[in-house]
């Protein structure tokens, strides 16, 4: 389904064809509503390029502009902007085919691809802290974007259970362990024991030795070792899973690190055998001298020792996702610190004639409120588990204060839905470079721009319909606008007559531009706000215009308004990852 941008840029591109110029500038929602709804700078662009006045090129395009059906008579402002106000009668018409569509007139990507996106990524022996937030929300959102759009996207939580930390713990493991306590809590027992061997290990020489073999005997094959290596993993594969569960996240595959060790030696001869990698003091190494911002910052794949790194690791983990997974893109959601070592490793993989889009899709950090990275009062990471049990906590006190009637189950549920829903939205609606603070009273308020304001939103439309008696339901369980007459504007048309309905209805047909553009700069920000946007409008609307008390056919147009609105608010939320409840 087209919108009225891309309908009206194609109107936009025949008319430079027409007036003979060439194509020139963007197509754009305008900035500021007063002037329109869309605004082009072609004439601005031009004139620049031509040498002439910007306001006769954008009259010259004008009378080459054949956009009556869907605009008022475009308008030449400024220094030369051509400015174009939607017909009330077209946006109707097209709010219509929007209702119709299940897919709320977004349209599938032009170009389907098979993308890789690596988020979330916890170590082994660790639990989950909020440092995890950021990547594995992040990742899930475009996941749930790019899949909607038509790509096929695998979800790969490439998890940290190979390297020097399980020398400690196996260490551990055999001198220090209480059972008892590992049948307690299994990870924060195995946390104990590996910070009670790393202090030990940077006191004793023979301690961080014994750690040493440990890690060998592992690497070799080991039973013992490799048993203990599995309990660990397994143990800290359960934590993660109820992390996952509480924040209705999957992954396709879960390859760790382990999954590539044995196909680490070949990489390095590859390497070798291209010229790409080179010996250097005993080491395996690439150089970048032909990369002036790497040229001083060499990789090595392969240590003095024998030993191998992340690198070559990631160099392997390149090697699966395009050859065994046929991937044409993949996406690492990886904190700024990476930057360095994934310039590295894309160079390493151009170098090796790859062609798939490799792209790190970077982000800011979590600040506590003294704008410090997030920590817990004795200086630790702030566990994850406590931090999404503290927010459904808090949800359901709200609830308790709100709606105090319903079920303890229907309490449970909602207080889920609206607190994980608060922890997403709040870093979701960031641009994702951006640091923020994380705040309870913020992201859990009924006001402003917040999950818990989206989903209220949401459960006032759908009391609206529980209180006009609409029983009759669509495919996707939202009640369908129903009418007692066979005018009914969800199949034919609808009366904007107020300016608030008109704006609402402008807003729901923007939908379809918006989600696409998210995964241009990888910003699902723009969705966050968007919707917010819409709720503001929706508000607007709901306080102008009655809607169970107007008479027909104005009753069902504006229900048909609120129909739309709801799923449009429920599906911009879902592709966030978050749930709407059906009452707060």
């Amino acid at each position: 389904m087209d919108t009225f941008q891309s309908l009206l840029a194609k109107k936009l591109s025949n008319a430079l064809k027409d007036a003979g110029l060439p194509e020139a500038g963007e197509l754009t929602p305008a900035t500021d509503p007063r002037f329109g709804d869309y605004q082009t700078n072609a004439a601005l662009v031009l004139g620049k390029q031509r040498g002439e006045n910007p306001r006769v090129v954008a009259e010259k395009i004008v009378s080459h502009l054949g956009v009556g059906d869907l605009c008022e008579p475009p308008a030449v402002a400024g220094a030369g902007f051509i400015n174009f106000t939607l017909r009330p009668s077209a946006v109707a018409g097209k709010t219509v085919e929007v209702l119709r569509d299940d897919r709320l007139g977004v349209a599938k990507a032009k170009s389907m691809r098979r993308i890789v996106i690596d988020f979330g990524s916890p170590n082994v022996a660790k639990p989950m802290h909020v440092g995890h937030i950021r990547s594995t929300v992040l990742g899930d959102a475009l996941a749930r974007i790019a899949r909607f759009l038509g790509h096929e996207v695998i979800r790969d939580n490439h998890i940290g259970d190979w390297g020097t930390q399980f020398g400690m713990v196996i260490y551990g493991w055999k001198n220090l362990l209480d059972r008892q306590a590992l049948q307690r809590d299994p990870l924060a027992e195995i946390v104990r024991i590996y910070k009670e061997t790393n202090e030990r290990a940077t006191k004793d020489p023979q301690v961080r030795e014994a750690c040493r073999q440990e890690l060998i005997k592992l690497q070799a094959g080991d039973r013992e070792n490799l048993e203990i290596w599995n309990q660990c993993v397994a143990f800290s594969m359960q934590d993660f899973e109820h992390i996952y569960e509480l924040l209705d996240i999957h992954y396709d595959i879960q390859c760790g690190e382990s999954f590539y060790h044995d196909r680490l030696p070949s990489v390095v001869e590859r390497l070798l055998k291209s010229g790409i990698a080179e010996i250097s003091d005993g080491a395996v190494v690439v150089f970048f001298r032909d990369v002036p911002e790497l040229a001083d910052k060499p990789l090595i794949i392969r240590k003095r020792d024998g030993g191998f790194n992340y690198a070559t690791t990631d160099v392997a983990t390149i090697d699966y996702r395009i050859k065994d997974l046929k991937a044409d893109a993949v996406w690492y959601v990886v904190g700024a610190p990476q930057i360095l070592h994934f310039k590295q490793i894309f160079n390493i993989a151009r170098r090796e004639r790859y062609t798939a889009d490799l792209r790190h899709i970077t982000f800011g950090s979590i600040l506590g409120e003294d704008r410090k990275l997030m920590k817990t009062r004795s200086g630790e990471n702030v566990p994850l588990r406590d931090l999404l049990q503290e927010a459904c906590k808090r949800a359901r006190k709200i609830i308790e204060e709100k709606n105090p009637d319903l079920s303890n189950d229907e309490k449970t549920d909602i207080a889920q839905n609206i607190g994980i829903g608060a922890v997403k939205y709040a870093d979701l609606s960031q641009y994702r470079m951006t640091d923020y603070v994380f705040s309870w009273d913020r992201m859990l308020s009924l006001q402003g721009n917040t999950a818990p304001y989206l989903q209220n939103a949401y459960v006032r439309i759908r009391s609206i319909f529980r209180k006009g008696g609409e029983s009759a339901t669509r495919s996707d369980g939202f009640p369908a606008v129903t009418s007692q007459t066979d005018g009914c504007p969800s199949r034919r048309s609808l009366e904007l007559s107020d300016p608030a309905e008109l704006n609402l209805a402008k807003r729901l047909c923007q939908f379809a531009e918006i989600v696409p553009q998210v995964l241009n700069d990888f910003r699902p920000n723009i969705l966050a706000n968007y919707l917010f946007e819409l709720a503001n409008s929706f508000h607007t609307f709901y306080e102008a215009c009655p809607v169970l008390k107007s008479e027909e056919p104005v009753r069902s147009s504006r229900l048909a308004l609120c129909e739309l609105t709801g799923r449009v608010l429920q599906k911009g939320l879902e592709l966030m990852g978050i749930r709407v409840p059906e009452k707060m």
